[in-house]
């Protein structure tokens, strides 16, 4: 159930929100004189974006359980969690390092610049877009 969840995750919460907010964990409880136990989402997010899918909530069950077919989800529970921990599924990309040939190319280029500041900042913008390469 909770691959299935992930797998329409942007449909569900929309694609503002969906790389700043998971799905973590599905807490079932049975209920008295009921055959069909009720579930629980936990939603891992910032303090700022559990606001924002507080206001979605009823939206975001209506959506979920219409992928369900029934009313499998009734509640929702938002897990604070610090925004940069939130996997985004973006993998990280490893930067080259910059050979001589390249620091002494970029070097050449930047020679004629008076400016310290302006020099340095230059720098490590040109060594960041060869690194990138």
């Amino acid at each position: 159930m909770l691959g299935r969840l992930v797998t329409h995750w942007k449909e569900i919460v929309g694609q503002d929100l969906a790389d700043r907010a998971q799905p973590v964990k599905i807490h079932y409880r049975k209920v008295p004189g009921s055959k069909v136990a009720e579930a629980t989402l936990e939603i891992a997010s910032s303090t700022a974006e559990a606001t924002l899918l507080h206001y979605r909530k009823e939206l975001i069950l209506e959506r979920i359980n219409q992928i369900f077919g029934e009313r499998v989800v009734t509640a929702l529970r938002f897990v604070p969690q610090a925004a940069n921990e939130v996997r985004t599924g973006k993998a990280r990309t490893v930067k080259k390092p910059v050979t001589s040939k390249d620091r002494a190319e970029l070097a050449n280029i930047l020679e004629s610049i008076d400016d310290p500041e302006l020099k340095e900042r230059l720098e490590r913008l040109g060594t960041s877009i060869l690194q990138e390469r």
